[in-house]
């Protein structure tokens, strides 16, 4: 598995860890880190992970409109919880992270969905991630 897939999946047990406890995703990834140490067990937060964490955490209120805006009949609430943080991760990286391209970003977050969520889940990340690269020009951080 490639560097930055692992760091996207991490990045993704973290934002979504951190929503069931009701948890900064920062702390969460301060926990995640500090159990590396102890435990090689625990997987390592590498320096993109914390990227992908800090800037979800920077731009999460502006991410979570723009999929609550786009997404067409599902409220964020009613989303499950593993699409909605795939697809807040990759919401942060298609529209802020600008040095990976755009179809890396959208093809990681639908190959989260097939490992993480339900059989239609691929296809719902695909469309709501297709739409915002649609728009991305207009969208403005």
């Amino acid at each position: 598995m490639a560097a930055r897939n692992k760091a996207r999946k991490r990045a993704f047990q973290i934002l979504f860890e951190a929503e069931q406890r009701g948890a900064a995703p920062k702390t969460v990834m301060a926990d995640w880190i500090r159990l590396a140490r102890t435990d090689d067990r625990q997987p390592p937060v590498t320096e993109y992970t914390m990227q992908l964490v800090e800037g979800y955490a920077a731009h999460a209120a502006r991410i979570d409109e723009l999929l609550a805006g786009h997404s067409v009949g599902w409220t964020l609430d009613r989303m499950p919880a593993v699409d909605r943080n795939v697809l807040r991760l990759g919401t942060y990286e298609l529209i802020w992270e600008d040095d990976v391209p755009d179809a890396v970003v959208v093809d990681e977050a639908v190959q989260l969905a097939k490992e993480f969520s339900t059989d239609e889940s691929p296809s719902f990340v695909n469309g709501l991630l297709g739409r915002l690269l649609e728009l991305k020009p207009t969208l403005g951080r």
